[in-house]
């Protein structure tokens, strides 16, 4: 009932046409997962809704990393609890980690919820939704290990420039404030062939840049007993015609080596950039957090990048507040942010995650102490993003041009993009008609904290297959990738069940 079989979309067609929205929260896995969720959707016979508000389905793709996560989520489905009183047939799902994290209690909550997945069955969302329709009750299904690499299957990408791809999931390591093992359970890589050939197949669709994902992207091939399986990929991707640009995250300083390194500078395309996260620059604190290296450790990586990059922009992750900080904890770990000047810190108080072992840990932080260091860090950390960024002032940078990145482009009359750094670089483009995807270089201007300006005539402008195809009427992204692993279509019958 309310399901049908259709050849070109698999055993889980709706009958009538129903729109969905996806709402994301969260890291990059998650983005790379909404896609996914997007493109099974689209499969299954749905369309992508013009606004939120009008969706017939609705999914929260949730993150449990911080404190908020769970007030952000009933809050929003305690806005949405009276729309879907007065719009009969709505349907609302919630997957991601908070999902995996909480179950059952999503339901009891918000018993206005149809439909609860976790992590490790994204692809189940189809199933779950005309389940939950065809018995008018909630379906929650959590699986607890993973049954489908989420790269195989179909997606409704956000960008025509940008892809994400992921080669592996899940974490080995055992951070004690970390819940995201937990919730994503421990690492499984894909094949490098499959991955190269989604890589592949992305630039053959105009893609120019792809960020390569994993909770610790340089563990890569653990899982085969290859040590050097991510510099062999990074390497790789350098041979694969059209991609222009190459990123990833995320690395473990633990597991970073010179082979990385070594790959980074010598393979052209690879973007230099480096995500590495400091968490802490005390080495009581890192012992406690269980992060298996040092300061001095972590210090001599970045030496070694610089060497090899020299215009490398690097950034961190660096969490105030640890459980029995001290003073002296927190000015190492001020000391040890001087000495690496990144170009930008994602800087977090710490937040006590139920489940982790650090919530459990003595001498939890006041929070008045834990306010008061977060913001010595941030003045510390602007005043050397702000100096590098200055140090730019003059230099021609090449950016890919982005969409949506410049909340105040359309009163400024400017551009926005990425530089290769990763550095957001706002541009003024003059006469020239740039699309999102095309490629310039840009004189800056000015050097601001957080990002660049330039207001100087464009020194070039590149149009590209990805412009084209972003201002292209009706085409939007596609499914992306139905090739990798979709659901073979229905020869007969109908596979769904009650």
């Amino acid at each position: 009932m309310g399901a049908s079989c259709h050849p070109r979309r698999g055993a889980y067609a709706v009958e009538v046409s129903r729109s969905y929205t996806v709402r994301t929260y969260g890291c990059q896995m998650n983005v790379h997962d909404s896609e996914r969720m997007a493109g099974l959707l689209e499969q299954a016979g749905y369309t992508r809704s013009a606004t939120d508000d009008a969706a017939d389905v609705v999914v929260f793709n949730t993150c449990a990393v911080r404190e908020n996560a769970d007030n952000r989520l009933y809050g929003n489905l305690s806005h949405l609890a009276p729309v879907k009183r007065g719009r009969p047939g709505m349907q609302i799902a919630v997957g991601g980690c908070l999902a995996q994290k909480d179950r059952a209690e999503i339901v009891r909550r918000a018993p206005w919820v149809d439909v609860v997945f976790g992590t490790h069955n994204v692809h189940a969302l189809p199933v779950l939704l005309e389940r939950a329709r065809h018995n008018e009750a909630a379906q929650v299904e959590i699986a607890e290990s993973l049954e489908v690499f989420p790269s195989t299957l179909p997606a409704r990408r956000e960008s025509t420039y940008a892809g994400w791809v992921s080669i592996s999931v899940g974490c080995n390591n055992t951070c004690t404030f970390c819940i995201v093992p937990a919730l994503r359970g421990t690492e499984k890589d894909r094949r490098p062939g499959d991955v190269l050939a989604e890589v592949a197949a992305l630039a053959a669709d105009g893609v120019l840049e792809v960020t390569l994902l994993g909770q610790n992207v340089n563990a890569y091939g653990v899982e085969f007993g290859d040590r050097q399986a991510f510099a062999k990929l990074l390497r790789a991707c350098g041979s694969i015609d059209g991609l222009e640009r190459v990123r990833f995250t995320s690395p473990h300083p633990r597991d970073f080596t010179s082979d990385v390194i070594a790959a980074m500078a010598e393979t052209p395309n690879v973007c230099p950039q480096l995500h590495m996260p400091l968490q802490s620059g005390s080495d009581d604190v890192l012992r406690r957090m269980r992060r298996s290296y040092r300061s001095q450790r972590f210090l001599s990586i970045i030496d070694e990048v610089r060497a090899a990059l020299p215009d490398a922009a690097i950034t961190t992750d660096v969490i105030v507040g640890f459980p029995g900080e001290t003073e002296q904890d927190f000015q190492a770990t001020l000391d040890v942010v001087a000495a690496a000047r990144f170009a930008s810190a994602f800087t977090f108080q710490y937040s006590k995650r139920p489940g982790t072992p650090a919530a459990d840990l003595p001498d939890q932080l006041p929070k008045a102490v834990v306010q008061e260091r977060y913001m010595r860090l941030v003045a510390l950390q602007e005043e050397i993003s702000w100096a590098a960024n200055r140090e730019l002032e003059g230099r021609v940078v090449e950016v890919l041009v982005s969409a949506g990145e410049g909340k105040k482009d359309g009163a400024t009359q400017r551009l926005s993009g990425r530089a290769r750094d990763g550095r957001l670089v706002h541009f003024t483009p003059g006469t020239a008609a740039v699309r999102p995807g095309d490629v310039v270089e840009a004189e800056i201007t000015y050097g601001a904290p957080h990002h660049l300006v330039s207001d100087a005539a464009l020194r070039s402008h590149r149009r590209t297959r990805a412009g084209d195809a972003s201002v292209a009427p009706g085409r939007g992204t596609g499914l992306g990738l139905p090739g990798f692993g979709a659901p073979a279509p229905a020869t007969s019958g109908c596979g769904a069940t009650s």
